[in-house]
């Protein structure tokens, strides 16, 4: 079943704070929204009365009686997400609070073009909903993470790389047409870091460094997912200095993802006479101390160390955290952790933490999963 949420306005606003857990109860839902407790009582009770929200159970006491606790309908409705990769693609339907209830991988090729990914996405959406979902739970909402570009007012992907085909193609248009929801399209590692910005409390500015086949990084700054007019974030492109030229897909010269990224270390051992697939052999060939491997991929921290110097210095970041599949190769954050600490101004550095995700391989649904809420409830 697929159904729009039921609410505007300030329903919405309260349906969204117990939804994050930032308030369990009426006195709770006044005090973080401002609104009158005469005013939040007929907003929950419309709430309850659509199915979204219901009330069991003692909550936190703040002194006197223990409040009724405000916790989502398990009817309230799922959110059905996506993460995008070259060659697989990572599958969620979460709950409205951004709760993974089932995840699944299936293998995806990028370079097949946008109808046929989009619509493989859609037929696994389908295929899991009909096997894990009530039919009485409607979908309220679907989203994907793409690793290129996304301009955000048109959702549109944007001049990407190694994505043949899907240049200024309407994605949002695409899986509208057949779901007729909010939908939400979102740069991948813009998704990670909104996912990753959640295993950080009390940090409220990070940079999201995302590290695969390609290299892309998110910016989150005073709590909020920074995205620019699109490209926010986006160090893939910028120019590293080498002794030699190497052309990126991009078609410009000495690109950091030409050089650093996990499609170009896996062509670097191809000319080394070292054959792998993908990124997980190069890590794999890491930790067994191949010699060839390991001194590549330090290298490749390096240089990802040196682009991040100067926004370290310029942004001054609370954490910069390290996720994507080469993320696992122990010497790639540690090379990327001694040019940064060498090269940065001691006060940039003094407090910052340069450190492996934390929210693991889902980092990019729970994103998903968050940013796609507050689309179902604009």
């Amino acid at each position: 079943m697929k159904q729009r949420l039921p609410v505007q306005g300030a329903q919405g606003d309260l349906l969204r704070l117990v939804a994050t857990g930032a308030a369990e109860s009426r006195a709770g839902l006044a005090r973080m929204s401002g609104l009158a407790a005469s005013s939040v009582s007929l907003r929950v009770e419309e709430l309850i009365e659509a199915g979204l929200l219901v009330e069991e159970g003692s909550g936190t006491s703040r002194g006197g009686r223990r409040p009724r606790r405000l916790c989502l309908s398990p009817t309230a409705g799922v959110l059905a997400v996506a993460d995008l990769g070259a060659h697989h693609a990572r599958l969620g339907l979460l709950d409205l609070s951004g709760a993974p209830l089932v995840v699944e991988e299936v293998p995806c090729e990028i370079t097949e073009g946008p109808e046929a990914t989009l619509d493989l996405l859609a037929d696994a959406f389908d295929r899991l909903l009909a096997e894990r979902v009530p039919p009485s739970v409607p979908l309220r909402g679907v989203g994907t993470g793409v690793p290129g570009p996304v301009d955000p007012a048109t959702l549109r992907v944007v001049t990407p790389s190694r994505m043949p085909g899907w240049n200024d193609f309407p994605v949002a248009d695409h899986l509208r047409a057949r779901y007729d929801l909010p939908v939400l399209v979102e740069n991948d590692a813009n998704l990670m870091a909104a996912g990753e910005a959640r295993s950080w409390p009390g940090r409220e500015n990070l940079m999201v460094l995302k590290v695969g086949t390609g290299i892309g990084c998110g910016a989150i700054v005073d709590g909020r997912l920074h995205r620019g007019r699109g490209a926010a974030g986006d160090i893939s492109h910028v120019r590293v200095s080498s002794d030699s030229s190497v052309i990126c897909a991009c078609g410009h010269h000495d690109c950091l993802e030409a050089y650093a990224s996990g499609a170009a270390l896996i062509a670097a051992l191809a000319d080394a006479g070292v054959a792998v697939r993908h990124t997980s052999d190069v890590v794999d060939l890491v930790n067994d101390a191949v010699p060839e491997a390991t001194s590549m991929v330090r290298t490749a921290g390096r240089r990802i160390g040196e682009v991040l110097t100067v926004l370290v210095n310029f942004f001054n970041p609370d954490v910069v955290a390290v996720g994507g599949s080469l993320s696992a190769a122990e010497p790639l954050i540690t090379s990327i952790r001694a040019a940064v600490y060498e090269r940065c101004l001691p006060l940039a550095t003094r407090d910052l933490e340069i450190a492996p995700a934390r929210a693991g391989r889902d980092a990019a649904l729970l994103g998903a999963g968050s940013l796609l809420l507050d689309a179902v409830l604009a």
